[in-house]
């Protein structure tokens, strides 16, 4: 499969948990959703396009994860609402100030793969290959929110053989499904359930997959499928 590899980073980012309204929190890392949304936004295709397109993005591409820096989490606080006060509003002019914390990445950075498993998308992708490479965005790629301004750089291009079975060591998330061994990690061991399949800009909640990862550039011993790029790293790819 073709493939390509990003560093992506910022100075924030929000990936938000779709069980947390009140008080958004953020998954640790960009997911399959967000990625597509921002390979959209680097080809410059308008809304109303990216709807239909999302279902094939979401089927034809795989990607995986791999940290580069420790998570880090802050949470600030931001006026979401201006509303006048009912009855009394009009004769005083007083306004009610609504509030709400969100959860931020700080400074997050990340690697990650993208592959090719399907024929529909080619030129996208292909596309969006030379737009990194070339250091250009028709509109400006974005860590989930639009004051999360991303860095994309291209890291590799190559290709991805699988999947195939067997041992192997991981930087980047795993399934759940995968034998891990993280009894004897001395690092933070991370499980989150993330989203992989987008249709009329909402997440099908039957195809959420649950990972393991390790926090930072560290590894996980484990057992099960995995995908081998062309310099030799194993990855589990979704």
């Amino acid at each position: 499969m073709d493939a390509l590899q990003l560093s992506v980073s910022g100075p924030w980012g929000h990936f938000r948990r779709p069980e947390t309204n009140r008080t958004p929190l953020t998954h640790d890392f960009i997911t399959k959703t967000a990625l597509i949304g921002m390979m959209g936004a680097v080809l410059g295709i308008e809304r109303g396009e990216m709807r239909d397109l999302f279902p094939i993005f979401s089927e034809d591409l795989l990607y995986g994860v791999r940290f580069r820096k420790p998570v880090r989490k802050e949470t600030h606080g931001f006026i979401v609402r201006d509303a006048e006060y009912p009855g009394r509003a009009k004769a005083s002019g007083e306004r009610k100030v609504t509030r709400r914390r969100y959860e931020f990445l700080r400074e997050p950075h990340f690697q990650v793969a993208v592959a090719l498993q399907g024929d529909r998308v080619d030129d996208h992708f292909d596309a969006f290959r030379k737009h990194v490479a070339q250091g250009k965005a028709q509109f400006p790629p974005v860590l989930g929110w639009h004051n999360c301004p991303a860095n994309l750089e291209l890291a590799s291009t190559g290709t991805f053989d699988g999947p195939k079975q067997g041992d192997f060591t991981a930087r980047c998330f795993v399934s759940s499904d995968h034998d891990t061994d993280t009894g004897e990690a001395d690092f933070h061991v991370g499980i989150d359930r993330i989203p992989t399949y987008q249709e009329d800009f909402w997440n099908h909640p039957d195809r959420y997959e649950t990972v393991v990862y390790p926090f930072g550039d560290h590894e996980l011993t484990t057992t099960g499928e995995f995908y081998e790029y062309s310099n030799g790293e194993r990855w589990w790819l979704i």
